[in-house]
């Protein structure tokens, strides 16, 4: 190769810039959207009783809890995204949706119950719940790992992890929608199961996927 190419594909190479991380993990998760929505909407859809539902403090709440789950790991996810980061000044976000849901059981506990604790913990779709939202989490999970492969996480495991949370907690919020169980200590119980496994499987893919 002669002097004039080599600098003609340095410069090249120079003029070239990485499409931003938070630019390509919102396009990865809008392209996985619609297949999460295509499983809630065959296999679950919204609760028929929703605008009823609307009218209860603790069925809005859920959507408090998952979205700031949501929220949140973006923010860490994207801040992780870059070599030298680490959770230091960013893990505090991802106890938002703890300190809404703590409030939110000590709110339930205070009111007058017509079920006993252990019914509304128990619930009548944990199991749905259990494998509901780690199902519609999976196409959101692989478009997160996507979007993070365009940054460079020096910890992978933990950046995978972050991406469970965040395609759990957008999940979660789709299930809420169909979920007739409003319980803050059923959300607490069977979402953060849930939400555990999806992080679990983002630990691990991320472990392999987002190593550079």
């Amino acid at each position: 190769m002669d002097t004039d190419r080599l600098i003609r594909t340095l410069a090249a190479d120079n003029e070239h810039r990485a499409r931003p991380v938070g630019y390509a993990l919102m396009l990865a998760l809008l392209a996985a959207a619609p297949v999460s929505l295509l499983m809630f909407f065959t296999e679950l859809g919204v609760r028929p009783d929703v605008m009823v539902a609307m009218r209860n403090p603790f069925f809005d709440l859920k959507f408090a809890v998952t979205l700031a789950l949501a929220i949140a790991a973006i923010a860490v996810s994207l801040h992780l995204s870059r070599p030298e980061a680490s959770l230091r000044g960013f893990g505090w976000l991802l106890l938002a949706p703890v300190g809404i849901l703590s409030a939110a059981i000590g709110g339930e506990m205070m009111m007058p119950q017509r079920l006993p604790m252990m019914t509304r913990l128990v619930g009548k779709n944990s199991w749905v719940c259990l494998t509901a939202i780690p199902l519609m989490s999976l196409p959101l999970l692989a478009g997160a790992l996507l979007g993070l492969r365009h940054g460079a996480p020096s910890r992978p495991a933990v950046a995978g992890a972050i991406a469970g949370l965040l395609s759990a907690g957008l999940a979660a919020t789709l299930y809420a929608s169909h979920c007739t169980d409003d319980s803050p200590l059923f959300v607490a119980t069977w979402y953060t199961i849930a939400t555990a496994l999806v992080t679990a499987i983002g630990a691990l893919a991320g472990a392999k996927l987002l190593r550079y």
